[in-house]
């Protein structure tokens, strides 16, 4: 399988450079926990102060009367509060089961039944390159042997299947990220540090962002989903449900604090159903992705260094054959240093402006030859497998 921008060594003239490789440029990238396969994204934090910036005032106390009508105007009833409980258990109970649990050689992680054929969506980071893997029921019981339908690395997506026993499996139902809402109830179930069939919930904190996994990984999620419910090692590839028990997103990271090195507690992120759907049904029709709406250079390349070790650029070690970078005159050997408007220092840096863009959209590549800058214009081709 191709990817857009894969790692590469640089043509054997730029040997003096490449000898200076720096590793992907890793201000604000991710890191991987431990053998259950879950990827960190690494964001750098905001400090915040506990003062809001505006004056502090004083405030009267409540009347007795006013103190004694709060609670039952402010705090949701008891019949609420247990209305709410049964939604919580009754998802529960209808989307757990269809949550397995992926073993592979290297660790494990979590995946979702997506259909009654034995089709299982999980991340590509939890298959690795793994070949035949186990997986695990929410029942329990023995695991069944499934084998790898497709991969697309650069959504972090996989879908397996097993070889016997699908009717033993459950099939999720897949709702629309497109109609998710900041504020919304969600849960996330997986099998985080082995403890299978684990429900942490938490709120969507916020819908379209743009995470790096970065640390060798090609994958930059587009359009992620942001909550607050816990996702920890082995969570990864398992499911992010509503209240109406659809699958709105498929849990992959979780945030690290730059600073103290530790996780970053209510900062998780989920592939968007929407894109989960798309790239799954097209992995288990032809085993490749022909259509995933991304941006693509069409070329190999890898992070090279200035004299003084830093990133200075993407080199191009090869391109694809009528992609957007041979039709723009890119050449392998090339250097791009910005794309788009945007400076580029390093490999990650590029795929996260190309992940801003669309297929067929024109921006301008500033290029480095033999010591001479020149702007291109590229018109982006489609990401494929």
């Amino acid at each position: 399988m191709s990817a857009d921008v894969t790692g590469g060594h640089l043509p054997r003239w730029k040997k003096d450079r490449a000898s200076a490789h720096a590793q992907p440029w890793k201000p604000a990238v991710s890191r991987r926990l431990g053998a259950a396969g879950i990827t960190m994204a690494v964001l750098g934090a905001v400090a915040c102060s506990a003062d809001s910036g505006g004056p502090v005032t004083s405030a009267s106390q409540p009347s007795a009367a006013t103190s004694a009508a709060a609670p039952s105007s402010a705090m949701p009833s008891s019949g609420a509060a247990s209305s709410l409980e049964q939604q919580y258990e009754q998802v529960v109970s209808r989307v757990l089961p269809s949550v397995v649990q992926i073993s592979t050689s290297e660790g494990s992680g979590s995946g979702v039944v997506y259909d009654a054929r034995g089709d299982i969506v999980t991340n590509a980071h939890v298959v690795g390159t793994a070949t035949t893997l186990q997986v695990g029921l929410a029942s329990g019981g023995k695991p069944l042997a499934a084998t790898v339908v497709g991969v697309f690395a650069p959504d972090d997506l996989a879908v397996i299947r097993v070889q016997a026993g699908a009717g033993s499996l459950r099939p999720a139902s897949f709702g629309r990220s497109a109609s998710v809402r900041v504020g919304e109830i969600v849960l996330a179930m997986g099998n985080p540090l082995g403890l299978t069939g684990s429900v942490t919930d938490g709120i969507v904190s916020a819908t379209g962002r743009t995470v790096s996994e970065g640390q060798g990984s090609s994958a930059v999620l587009i359009s992620a989903i942001q909550t607050s419910a816990a996702i920890n090692p082995g969570n990864s590839g398992g499911a992010l449900v509503n209240l109406a028990g659809q699958v709105i997103g498929i849990p992959t990271l979780a945030a690290a604090d730059p600073q103290l090195g530790g996780a970053a507690a209510g900062i998780g992120f989920a592939i968007p159903s929407d894109t989960v759907t798309s790239i799954a049904g097209q992995l288990i029709a032809a085993g490749k992705v022909t259509s995933s709406g991304r941006a693509s250079l069409g070329i190999s390349a890898q992070t090279v260094a200035d004299a003084a070790g830093q990133p200075a650029g993407v080199g191009v070690a090869a391109v694809t054959a009528g992609g957007a970078a041979a039709r723009a005159g890119i050449t392998a050997g090339d250097i791009i240093t910005a794309l788009a408007g945007q400076p580029v220092a390093s490999l990650a840096e590029l795929q996260s402006v190309l992940a801003a863009h669309k297929p067929g959209d024109r921006v301008q590549a500033q290029v480095s030859r033999d010591g001479t800058t020149s702007a291109l214009t590229v018109t982006l081709g489609s990401l494929t497998s």
